[in-house]
């Protein structure tokens, strides 16, 4: 398998219209404790996913590099990408299905540092496929006919799920999508206006504690150690800002390695950017944290894409991920 490290990401294409809608709101503000600190502002979502970026804040890993952020909160990607390509944003947070979707539309914003990856694990993943127990879905091929909600239609969530039903031999073309936010899944899903939910942490844990059980992750299945989401800049800024660039880089290196072998202090950081309770937090299946991007699960996700109709062809991989150095 080829996966490229975060060095070697610094010239990735990619193009992205993210996890959902709406628009970047004010988060808090690194403390610089200095004047010569280059202010940078990143657009991030309040999920599970960003936690590294806050630890690196906390941790001074940016403060070190020379670098005085801002992590404003947006619901998705949708209000994120705009802000990097008009230069609101010097960085931002989103899907590598958007990333692709994007990048064949001609965005002109690439990939810096990785974000998430799946765990590996079907049954214990940060993102599942959750329902009722007397839903009657018991198996992936169970889905087919059946309503599945998903955060965004012809994106990650949909296609990975319709190509695991495709997988498992069943009538994939006839699941029914249906979009709705990640905080109205549980509630849409009790109601018996779904059958089914693509959930992410924590609503995997919530909708655990109301009832609900899992199907199987489309995080980890179909696509083999998936890199799910990257941080990500404009073509101008990178250009113009090559070596601001090479610091966030370095920054986000650091914090993620730092989370990953720390996921204590994962759980510690999230109540400064989300809402969730202290037992929520504890029960939450963390992403892995990986310094690198799996190129080999992008062209897969790539292939997804082509064959579900969100691009009408495949956009050149070599612009999207460099050659491996």
């Amino acid at each position: 398998m080829r996966k490229l490290g975060i060095a070697a990401v610094l010239a990735m294409v990619l193009g992205v219209t993210g996890c959902g809608g709406g628009s970047p709101s004010s988060s808090d503000t690194a403390e610089s404790g200095g004047t010569d600190l280059v202010p940078i502002e990143v657009g991030v979502i309040p999920i599970v996913d960003v936690a590294p970026i806050y630890l690196g804040v906390e941790q001074g890993f940016f403060e070190d590099e020379g670098l005085d952020l801002t992590l404003t909160l947006a619901q998705g990607g949708a209000a994120i990408v705009p802000a990097v390509t008009s230069g609101q944003m010097a960085f931002g947070f989103s899907n590598v299905t958007s990333m692709i979707v994007g990048k064949s539309k001609g965005l002109p914003i690439q990939m810096v540092a990785p974000g998430a990856s799946t765990t590996g694990d079907v049954d214990a993943d940060f993102a599942s496929v959750m329902t009722l127990p007397d839903s009657g879905i018991e198996e992936i091929e169970d889905l087919a006919g059946k309503r599945v909600g998903v955060n965004t239609l012809n994106n990650i969530s949909d296609s990975t799920i319709s190509e695991a039903v495709k997988q498992a031999g069943g009538d994939y073309e006839s699941i029914q999508f249906v979009e709705m936010a990640f905080p109205d899944m549980p509630a849409q899903l009790a109601g018996g206006n779904v059958d089914a939910i693509a959930a992410v942490e924590p609503f995997v844990t919530i909708t655990s504690a109301q009832g609900a059980v899992p199907v199987f992750s489309n995080y980890a299945e179909p696509i083999k150690d998936l890199t799910v989401a990257v941080y990500f800049t404009s073509d101008s800024y990178a250009q113009e800002n090559p070596e601001t660039v090479e610091k966030f880089v370095r920054a986000m290196t650091a914090s993620l390695e730092f989370a990953e072998q720390n996921p204590d202090k994962v759980r510690g950081v999230l109540p400064s950017y989300t809402s969730l309770e202290p037992d929520v937090i504890e029960q939450l299946t963390l992403p892995r944290y990986l310094g690198e991007i799996n190129e080999d699960s992008l062209t897969e996700v790539m292939r997804i894409s082509l064959d579900r109709g969100l691009i009408e062809e495949e956009p050149d991989l070599e612009a999207l991920l460099p050659k491996s150095q």
